[in-house]
């Protein structure tokens, strides 16, 4: 039995709010979970109510057996401070070769390896880039 950590809808029309769930992974999305580990309201009220409300321990005891996050869950658990960024790959065009930088994910920009994880703004004029040289 593969356990999936993933997000459980509930809610009305247009106003969704979910539950982090631990279940299996046969099971359908709202249907049968062996655990519930937290909320997510994409929509906080206007009084700025909380967004997430996770139990820390729990998730560390599922990922710990073998639990796999599903990635709206993964990129949850990322802002939360459990896990490390996921992998990001940028596009260079539709069908076209990837682009195999690595991308910071808060900021979108490429990481310069090489010189202590600092961002590469590829956004400079080439004069700019010659001038520097």
């Amino acid at each position: 039995m593969v356990v999936r950590i993933r997000l459980s809808r509930f809610g009305c029309k247009n106003r969704p709010f979910f539950r982090v769930m631990a279940a299996d992974s046969r099971s359908p999305r709202d249907g049968k979970h062996l655990e519930v580990l937290g909320y997510f309201n994409p929509l906080p009220g206007q009084d700025g109510g909380k967004r997430m409300g996770l139990k820390f321990d729990r998730i560390k005891y599922w990922l710990s057996v073998g639990a796999q996050p599903s990635d709206p869950v993964q990129r949850l658990l990322f802002r939360s401070g459990l896990l490390p960024p996921p992998p990001m790959v940028a596009m260079g065009r539709k069908g076209g070769p990837r682009d195999t930088r690595p991308v910071d994910p808060m900021t979108g920009r490429y990481v310069d390896t090489e010189n202590n994880n600092k961002t590469v703004n590829d956004n400079q004029p080439k004069e700019e880039e010659d001038k520097s040289a």
